[in-house]
């Protein structure tokens, strides 16, 4: 082992070194082999310089809710499942599972399996489960005849079941209720021998949590009790204010209605909240918005009545509901460029606009915080070091075809493949993290690179930078490049680190 170190045989450990010059800002964002979970990352380079105007998605981006408003939908959602659908009676002793699932998982919609597929369409073993229990991988093997998901039973664009597809991705914060209440339904059914049909679960699930949205119950209760449900607003209000004292033009486009984003702006900003943003667009039906010409705005007065007059520009001040992007353009001329749009819905907020409007877009992942500080910990660096070790020697020594030599190899092979699910278990129990089955990125986090120029664990990140930042991709060598380049020394990565504002 030791000398295959020091021939460079094998690929080295990618964890971050000291920094070799000192960083201004107080609390280093990279510093040793820790990464501050306030960095904002780049997938492509992008300077805040370029940036003119500033666009926002309301739930998860500026309103951050607690874990409240989960069980909440999952309560709502489990009762209107036995009440208006007449499941039984027994679902109520289930309750909303905190840590069960994560963002990104994919449904299949005719097995009633939920599983985590990586980017290469392949599911990751170890992560596929019916109800609340895994499925053992002689079975998914069986069922799949291998472990790849073919294209064309993969989910649409949106991550939807439609037009025959069979999977379903659940990209958006609120669908973790969603996902849990589908586990639990099916979990039901297995234990007392019910036979059902997978795919009226699946809807009748589906149609139950839109319920919660559309009808209004989930807005009433967390206007009714916003401190509850609401956290972290002091550090929106920060960002809007800075953003909005050096000159920034400023929109927000939600899919919520004008009362619940009025209550919770009021309780996050102030009253006077409407006084920050050039335009403000309720209910705009995303990701339609985007690609429906036909919709036309309309004025909402601050009582909710909706008024019919031809709209001819966007005020500031107003309050304007539905419409579609084009027109937004066309009263705006926001176009190109010069506009970054934050949103946490990689598809419905962030895909359209950089595919094909050409806007700068930045993702809110706030489970990022939480992986960040798993990965900083010293048990987490040395099992990752020591199975990016045994890869390498893995790879190294398998040329040798002595008995001896394949022992060993052997042994090396069944202990990594017995780390593997453990590093899963670091992040959660049954699906791992949200950003890598194993070695390779999750379906969700390609998508993430592809569609997002940045992206950060909440909009609060943007207050550690000035905003004549330009953000850099880190240079990762495709597997044909050499990994000894510059571009990986620890004072490239300290460059990455924003300064201290009082200093720039």
């Amino acid at each position: 082992f030791a000398s295959l170190l020091k021939q460079d045989a094998w690929p080295p450990v990618p964890l971050l070194e000291p920094p070799v010059r000192q960083l201004s800002l107080p609390e280093q964002m990279i510093s040793g082999n820790s990464v501050n979970p306030d960095t904002i990352f780049a997938n492509n380079e992008m300077s805040l310089r370029d940036i003119e105007i500033y666009g926002f998605d309301y739930d998860y981006t500026l309103a951050f809710y607690s874990r409240h408003l989960h069980t909440l939908i999952f309560n709502i959602a489990r009762d209107i499942l036995i009440t208006k659908h007449r499941y039984p009676e027994g679902l109520r002793k289930y309750e909303y599972i905190p840590d069960f699932a994560v963002r990104g998982l994919h449904y299949d919609v005719q097995k009633a399996l939920l599983m985590k597929i990586d980017a290469f369409h392949y599911i990751q073993l170890g992560t596929v489960y019916r109800g609340l229990h895994p499925v053992p991988d002689e079975e998914v093997i069986a069922m799949y005849e291998g472990c790849h998901i073919p294209l064309e039973i993969m989910s649409d664009f949106y991550g939807k079941s439609s037009h025959g597809l069979s999977m379903k991705q659940f990209m958006d914060i609120f669908s973790l209720p969603e996902m849990t209440l589908l586990s639990c339904v099916n979990d039901f059914f297995m234990k007392h021998n019910i036979d059902y049909e997978p795919v009226h679960l699946y809807k009748d699930v589906k149609e139950a949590i839109r319920d919660v949205h559309v009808k209004g119950i989930m807005y009433r209760a967390v206007e009714a009790d916003i401190e509850k449900y609401i956290c972290y607003g002091e550090q929106s209000h920060a960002v809007l204010k800075k953003l909005s004292a050096l000159g920034k033009k400023m929109f927000l486009i939600t899919n919520s209605p004008f009362d619940f984003v009025n209550r919770g702006m009021s309780y996050i900003v102030g009253e006077d909240w409407r006084d920050l943003f050039d335009v403000v667009i309720v209910q705009a039906d995303k990701p339609g918005f985007f690609n429906d010409r036909r919709k036309p705005f309309r004025r909402v007065t601050d009582k909710g009545a909706l008024l019919w007059d031809r709209i001819h520009r966007l005020d500031k001040g107003q309050i304007y509901k539905q419409g579609n992007l084009y027109e937004f353009l066309r009263l705006t001329g926001w176009r190109g460029s010069k506009v970054l749009y934050f949103g946490d819905h990689i598809y419905s907020d962030l895909a359209d606009l950089t595919l094909k409007h050409g806007w700068r877009t930045g993702a809110i992942i706030p489970e990022l915080r939480k992986e960040i500080k798993i990965m900083n910990t010293e048990e987490y660096v040395q099992m990752m070091t020591w199975l990016q070790a045994l890869s390498g020697l893995i790879e190294q020594m398998q040329v040798h075809r002595d008995p001896a030599s394949e022992a060993v190899v052997d042994e090396w092979i069944k202990e990594r493949e017995a780390m593997r699910p453990q590093t899963k278990n670091f992040f959660n129990a049954q699906f791992g993290s949200l950003f890598r089955t194993y070695h390779n990125p999750t379906y969700f986090s390609r998508r993430l690179s592809r569609f997002a120029d940045i992206y950060m664990a909440s909009i609060s990140c943007l207050l550690n930078y000035d905003l004549q930042h330009t953000f850099f991709p880190r240079r990762t060598p495709l597997q044909h490049e050499s990994p000894f380049w510059p571009e990986h020394s620890s004072a490239a990565v300290s460059s990455a680190a924003p300064q201290d504002q009082s200093r720039v």
